[in-house]
C-alpha cells in the first residue's frame, strides 16, 4: 500500500501533507497528555512492530504494494492517537532507509495507513466490543473484523489516490503525467487484492495477538487515549 515517489501529482501530494500536519500535531499533544509512563514502551514497541511487519511487501499491479500494517492492534493497545504516532515513524523510516514508499507521498501514506486505517479500525472495534469483557471472544471477533474493514478501507483510499491522477494531471492529448491508472482500475487492483489476501492476513494476525494477550496479560487490553 506505500505509494512510491512519481505516482502522486505535486498537488496532491501537498494536498496530504497539509492534511496530515494537524492531526500529527493533535496527536503529539494527545500522546503528551495522556500516555501513561507504562505504555511508553508499548508506543515504541508498536512502531517497531508496524516496521516490520509492513516490510513483508507484495507487489500489486499498478505500482504499489499490499502488505498487512499491524496499525489497529497498535491502536486497540494504547490509542488511535498514539497508534498514528506509531504508524507514522514506521512509514517515515521505511521510506528513508529502505525507500519504501516515497518522500514526497509521505503524507498520503500516513493519511491512508496511520490515519483512515488506525482511527476506522479502533472505532470498529470499540463498536463492535461494546462493553464485553476484556476475555469474551467477541472482543477476539471485533479485533479481526476491524482490522479487515480498516485496511480493506485504507486500500480503497489509496486506490482512489492513484486514479484521480490521470484526470488532474495529463496532456492535452491525455496522457497521465504520473499514475497512468483509471479509478476504476486503480480502485479494483487495490481493494480486490486486499479482500482476497491482505485483509485477511491483517484480521488473522490481530485477533490472534488479541487471544494470546487475554491469557497472558489482559491489563494490555484495558484501552489507550
Amino acid at each position: 500500500m506505500h505509494i512510491p515517489d512519481g505516482y502522486l501529482g505535486p498537488g496532491t501530494c501537498a494536498f496530504f501533507y497539509a492534511v496530515m500536519l494537524p492531526i500529527w500535531l493533535v496527536a503529539s499533544r494527545m500522546v503528551k497528555k495522556a500516555l501513561k509512563i507504562t505504555q511508553v514502551p508499548l508506543l515504541a514497541i508498536g512502531a517497531a512492530f508496524s516496521f516490520v511487519i509492513m516490510m513483508f511487501n507484495i507487489p500489486i499491479p499498478g505500482g504499489t504494494t499490499g502488505h498487512a500494517t499491524g496499525g489497529v492492534l497498535v491502536a486497540i493497545l494504547i490509542g488511535p492517537w498514539a497508534a498514528c504516532i506509531a504508524v507514522t515513524v514506521a512509514l517515515v523510516l521505511q521510506a528513508l532507509l529502505y525507500g519504501d514508499g516515497g518522500l514526497t507521498a509521505i503524507g498520503a501514506n500516513c493519511f491512508n495507513m496511520a490515519f483512515v486505517l488506525v482511527f476506522t479500525g479502533y472505532y470498529v472495534y470499540r463498536f463492535i466490543s461494546g462493553n464485553s469483557p476484556i476475555n469474551s471472544r467477541r472482543r477476539v471477533a471485533a479485533a479481526g473484523i476491524a482490522a479487515y474493514l480498516a485496511l480493506t478501507i485504507a486500500a480503497f483510499f489509496t486506490g482512489v489516490e492513484f486514479g484521480l491522477q490521470p484526470l488532474l494531471y495529463h496532456t492535452s492529448g491525455g496522457t497521465a503525467f504520473y499514475a497512468p491508472y483509471s479509478l476504476k482500475v486503480a480502485v479494483s487492483a487495490m481493494v480486490g487484492e486486499h479482500i482476497l489476501v491482505f485483509s485477511w492476513v491483517e484480521a488473522i494476525v490481530t485477533a490472534l495477538v488479541i487471544k494470546y494477550l487475554q491469557k497472558q496479560d489482559p491489563a494490555l487490553l484495558s484501552g489507550g487515549i
